[in-house]
């Protein structure tokens, strides 16, 4: 590498869809960029991958914006059949103030209805438990500071259940009024 191509390199922090592999990469272009992407993360079969910033999943597709990028610009690499998604706060909880795993487990759920709260209406049974469940003085302490949030996530976590397991009680109901309907005119 000449002294010119250095003074162009720049340094960007490069992860893996899950942010669980990271690695520093300098690179002088775009095609510079993805050849040392597939070696450092041993993409080296694959080259049906993008490059995509981790902030917000705008995709790298060509010179003159990668031109664009600042040094250390965190990048994720995603799979052809993978997608971005926003990092979600990580939590550390002791077992004093939430129960083992469902800790960490509500804290990645009530992140990601942060980022997308229509995500609730689809959310199960256990889901919706856990939520209804939850005690925001704790999260609020330790993790999301907008105590008001959580109070209404945890008021409509509650109302969706109830909901949810009014229908599920009504389509008990209906499925034994067709069970009883069935046994009749059978023994007609």
């Amino acid at each position: 590498m000449d002294s010119e191509d250095n003074q162009k390199s720049k340094p960007f922090k490069i992860c893996n869809n899950s942010r669980e592999i990271r690695k520093g990469i300098v690179a002088s272009s775009l095609d510079d960029l993805t050849s040392k992407v597939q070696e450092k993360l041993e993409l080296v079969n694959d080259n049906n991958f993008t490059v995509v910033l981790e902030a917000d999943g705008t995709e790298i597709d060509d010179e003159e914006y990668f031109a664009t990028l600042e040094p250390n610009t965190s990048l994720m690499v995603l799979a052809d059949n993978q997608k971005w998604s926003p990092p979600y706060p990580k939590c550390d909880f002791s077992r004093d103030q939430v129960d083992d795993a469902r800790g960490g487990e509500l804290a990645g759920l009530v992140g990601r209805l942060k980022t997308n709260l229509c995500h609730l209406s689809l959310l199960g049974g256990p889901e919706l438990e856990l939520l209804s469940d939850m005690d925001p003085d704790s999260l609020a302490d330790l993790t999301y500071p907008d105590k008001i949030f959580l109070d209404q996530l945890k008021e409509a976590s509650g109302r969706f259940l109830s909901e949810k397991r009014q229908a599920q009680d009504a389509m008990d109901l209906l499925r034994l009024y067709q069970e009883k309907e069935a046994a009749e005119s059978e023994a007609n």
